[in-house]
């Protein structure tokens, strides 16, 4: 349980499990439940278009207290990409906690903060992690970047 009190729901695991060994899926995104108490699957496609995860990311909403703004998330992607010099191909399990600096109301914000730990201890074999708070820092390009050069 993490210092917040919120829990990792088992499917947390074993859906990471197929992406992981089974390579069924392509990335996972995960969100609190609606009381808080819970990480839970949003969402699981095998569809590798960096763009369509990103836009998840990007437009998901949390709510706190009657308001409403945008939503912090965890996700996992299984990120393939080429090596410079044409050394081949390699995979790389990338967890994201995303927690978008304009919009996003403060309890949600606080609240995935104090939880990530919580998620990321539960899911062995992640290679590296990425904190985005800007569009920009969620962009293809830029993970790749750091992939290539060995920064994550």
């Amino acid at each position: 349980m993490s210092k917040s009190g919120v829990s990792v729901a088992p499917e947390c695991i074993t859906t990471y499990d197929d992406l992981k060994l089974n390579k069924k899926i392509k990335y996972i995104i995960y969100k609190l439940s609606d009381d808080y108490k819970q990480i839970v699957v949003e969402d699981t496609s095998s569809d590798p278009d960096w763009e369509g995860f990103q836009s998840k990311l990007l437009n998901a909403k949390s709510s706190a207290k009657g308001r409403e703004g945008k939503g912090p998330r965890y996700a996992v992607y299984d990120f393939q990409y080429e090596l410079e010099g044409g050394e081949g191909t390699r995979n790389k399990i990338v967890f994201i906690s995303w927690s978008p600096d304009e919009g996003a109301l403060v309890m949600p914000k606080m609240t995935y903060a104090s939880s990530k730990e919580s998620l990321k201890n539960a899911l062995t074999g992640l290679a590296t992690e990425v904190q985005a708070n800007r569009d920009d820092e969620i962009e293809y390009a830029t993970i790749l970047k750091d992939l290539q050069k060995g920064k994550r």
